[in-house]
């Protein structure tokens, strides 16, 4: 892990958040800037940058599993939800942690942004 990665410091409890899910794999918490009713990040354990440098098939797995575990407890599943990782500056990526958006309870626009 990064000592100063924000995600980072999420996973080891140093900072605060509203953490709605957590395993041995990832730890999920509310986005404290939601873009919709539920907008939950999922970040894995492990620090990697970015989709673009990660390698791990089963770590990237494991955001996608979490986040639908997520929205079948959260209800959003009946209306339908999305999941984004956003891969670079130009793309929206803020925080070089790799992660999954999981956004829903709402209707979603397509195309995004």
């Amino acid at each position: 892990m990064s000592d100063t990665c924000l995600f980072c410091r999420i996973v080891r409890k140093e900072i605060p958040a509203k953490i709605v899910l957590e395993n041995e794999h990832v730890v999920a918490f509310r986005d404290i800037d939601p873009k919709a009713p539920t907008h939950v990040l999922v970040v894995p354990r492990e620090h990697v940058e970015s989709l673009d440098t990660a390698t791990d098939a089963t770590m990237l797995g494991n955001l996608v599993l979490a986040a639908a575990e997520i929205a079948r407890a959260e209800g959003i599943v009946g209306g339908g939800y999305r999941t984004v990782m956003n891969c670079g500056a130009d793309a929206g990526q803020s925080v070089y942690h790799v992660h999954l958006h999981l956004l829903g309870g709402r209707r979603l626009a397509w195309p995004p942004g």
